[in-house]
């Protein structure tokens, strides 16, 4: 599986209903096996970002069907990058010789 840190912030139509922020979380996280993937951790932030998810997924195809359909909501923009363990990254790094 592939991980994948996602950087949201609300929208207007999800500030308005903030009330409900926990409920959709639930959704999304059920959402998440749809396709293929899952949301293993969400939190709520204070700064820059009104919420970080990280999910993993089997592909990036997986990965960004997810996201469109959890923007399509119209609750939160999203900012998706993909990320990489420390094995990965050497395997990486192997690659420059």
């Amino acid at each position: 599986m592939l991980t994948f840190i996602t950087l949201c912030t609300f929208t207007d139509q999800g500030i308005r209903t903030i009330k409900d922020s926990t409920k959709r979380a639930d959704m999304a996280m059920e959402a998440a096996s749809k396709f293929g993937s899952k949301m293993t951790h969400l939190y709520w932030t204070q700064g820059q970002f009104d919420l970080i998810a990280i999910i993993e997924a089997p592909d990036e195809e997986s990965a960004t069907a997810l996201g469109l359909a959890i923007a399509a909501g119209g609750n939160v923009r999203m900012q998706t990058l993909r990320a990489f363990d420390k094995t990965a990254m050497n395997t990486i790094l192997a690659k420059l010789g």
